[in-house]
């Protein structure tokens, strides 16, 4: 079972416009709800991958009660801590006239102190039914910088392998407790490193410098070039075909759920990478977030390269 994990999760809503035109009134074409928040997307996407999933976070008023409503995919059992305060919206305007998307993220409400308790010991009674746990996203206010630290070390602790998808001061401060998997993105290398990386020979330096210092697998993303992996089986590039995507909002996620189910597969380094790599290009081909179309998969992943750097 993967044990997700969204601490700022939201409702988050798709506009899809014809033209989005900012300073004007705009009439949205279509709109699509969805539970959202990284880890819920890497959720769905492990749980149509045929994992069981648990996805565990914060809900809270009538939003909460609606945001679990949308929970309805088979595979995925619904674990939420609840909380006074009114969960948080978010909205991406999605231009169809030229495949580029507009995000607007609440920063949702304060989590008190029992609240955050209350989720770290519910957290404790399910950590021991999991293959492996995914933490993603954000922190909301109210919790210290090292909440994700802190959830990394009992991960070490049960003896279960963890990937986190996390940035600033809650991604450094997590990575002496040695999560086995980061996905950090280029401003994040930068942070992390000091310098921004340019070329693929100073990414793959980065990549490999993140893992001496004691991560058994970081990657960083490429957008349409794929991915870079250091692991101890070495430094790879998954590369997936050109395509026209359609909605790239999630596919980050996508590619933790790929090499989630890779983990809990035990399938060799190479293997993982290009399952995370070929459902994240699948993902780019739908509209929606946090899915994609199995046919699109079964094209897709044949035709990842992976490349030995």
């Amino acid at each position: 079972m993967l044990l997700t994990v969204t601490l700022n999760a939201s409702v988050d809503k798709l506009y899809l416009l014809d033209r989005n035109t900012p300073g004007t009134v705009m009439r949205v074409k279509e709109v699509r709800n969805s539970a959202g928040g990284k880890g819920l997307n890497v959720s769905r996407v492990a749980a149509q991958l045929g994992e069981r999933v648990t996805a565990m976070g914060f809900v809270g008023g009538y939003t909460g009660r609606y945001f679990e409503s949308l929970i309805t995919q088979e595979g995925i059992t619904k674990a939420f801590t609840p909380v006074a305060a009114e969960m948080r919206n978010c909205i991406n305007c999605w231009d169809l006239s030229c495949g580029q998307s507009t995000e607007y993220l609440e920063s949702g409400a304060p989590v008190t102190q029992k609240e955050a308790e209350r989720f770290l010991a519910d957290f404790a009674l399910r950590l021991p039914e999991a293959d492996a746990v995914a933490i993603s996203g954000s922190l909301p206010r109210g919790l210290a910088e090292d909440f994700y630290a802190t959830l990394v070390k009992m991960c070490r602790r049960a003896g279960k392998p963890v990937l986190l998808d996390a940035s600033g001061a809650a991604l450094r401060n997590a990575l002496p407790a040695a999560p086995d998997f980061i996905k950090p993105n280029m401003d994040e290398i930068a942070a992390l490193s000091g310098s921004l990386p340019r070329s693929i020979d100073e990414k793959a330096e980065a990549v490999r410098s993140l893992h001496r210092n004691g991560v058994a697998a970081a990657a960083l993303s490429l957008g349409a070039q794929g991915v870079l992996v250091a692991s101890n089986e070495g430094v790879y590039q998954g590369i997936p075909p050109v395509i026209q995507p359609k909605n790239t909002v999630g596919c980050g996620d996508s590619m933790v759920a790929g090499f989630a189910a890779g983990m809990i597969r035990g399938l060799p380094m190479e293997e993982r990478i290009r399952l995370a790599v070929a459902v994240a290009t699948a993902a780019a081909l739908a509209i929606g977030t946090g899915e994609y179309l199995d046919s699109d998969l079964q094209v897709i992943l044949p035709k990842v390269e992976i490349r030995t750097l």
